[in-house]
């Protein structure tokens, strides 16, 4: 294995949360641990980037995960590198002779090495960018990355920061609601949906606390009037609260499910798909932390 640098600042050593311990794989875990530290870059943020380009090596594109396969795009392998990227970035990180974008081992140490001579740790968003200049695929990856913390987040990871309340973070059953909502950016939204084809707003919010064991009403209203007595100020939302919308708290409009602070996953409308976008609506009235996902 590539000889581990000890971390000189900002990299999170925090053990992992249990949605990452249920998502990754155990050798993805360990090789996202390592190549963080050998390159001061949070494990999170690699293992992030591992799940939006293959879902940690089990996309069935080949191009995730057959020698010499690449995509349409001419990526290859489970960090999804084209071949004049890996010719500047590859490492041989098992020291096996051969720098292969479609070895794990290798392709998990030269993302480090790309975001670390991208700007990490310090500019994490920057370098996710850099990987992918989308800046819909770094909220994504820095929504994974959130979950993947033992706690809420670090701002000197990029991604969310504890709560001014001071707490440690978000309830499994909130992680788990928000990582099925994650997993269904992309899908079309479908007024009255409840996944079969796609999703309007409260059908993600129900679908995504069913996935957490977590009952909630089916429309956006009645999910506020169940959930209202767990009020929480705005500015203490965590991942997995809902934040609602509307003219008044008698006549919601629409819900959403907080993935950061300022941040939401939502179906947004007809014509739209379930994305990360801004709650800075001006119709943002309130938010609520669903009865069984408390801390």
């Amino acid at each position: 294995m590539l000889a581990l640098a000890a971390a000189s600042g900002g990299i999170d050593l925090a053990s992992p949360s249990p949605t990452a311990a249920a998502d990754i794989p155990p050798n993805y875990l360990l090789l996202y641990e390592q190549a963080g530290l050998a390159f001061d870059v949070p494990w999170q943020v690699l293992a992030g980037i591992g799940k939006v380009e293959c879902d940690q090596g089990r996309d069935p594109d080949p191009a995730c995960w057959k020698q010499g396969v690449e995509n349409v795009a001419g990526a290859g392998g489970p960090m999804q590198f084209l071949a004049g990227t890996w010719a500047r970035y590859g490492l041989d990180g098992d020291n096996d002779g051969q720098a292969n974008r479609w070895d794990p081992a290798d392709a998990i140490v030269s993302a480090a090495n790309f975001l670390r001579q991208n700007g990490a740790p310090g500019h994490i968003p920057a370098a996710v960018y850099a990987y992918n200049h989308s800046q819909a695929y770094v909220r994504q990856v820095l929504a994974w990355a959130g979950l993947y913390a033992n706690q809420y987040g670090s701002t000197a990871a990029g991604y969310p920061a504890t709560t001014s309340s001071g707490s440690v973070g978000s309830s499994p059953a909130a992680q788990a609601a928000v990582a099925y909502a994650l997993a269904q950016l992309g899908t079309p939204y479908l007024w009255g949906g409840e996944g079969a084809g796609g999703f309007d707003c409260s059908g993600l919010v129900q679908a995504a606390y069913a996935a957490a064991g977590v009952s909630l009403p089916r429309v956006a209203q009645a999910q506020y009037d169940a959930t209202a007595a767990n009020a929480v100020a705005l500015e203490r939302v965590q991942a997995g609260d809902l934040v609602f919308f509307g003219s008044s708290l008698s006549a919601i409009t629409h819900v959403g499910i907080v993935v950061s602070p300022g941040e939401m996953v939502d179906a947004p409308h007809t014509g739209a798909v379930v994305r990360i976008e801004s709650d800075a609506w001006p119709d943002l009235l309130a938010a609520t932390r669903p009865t069984g996902a408390r801390p």
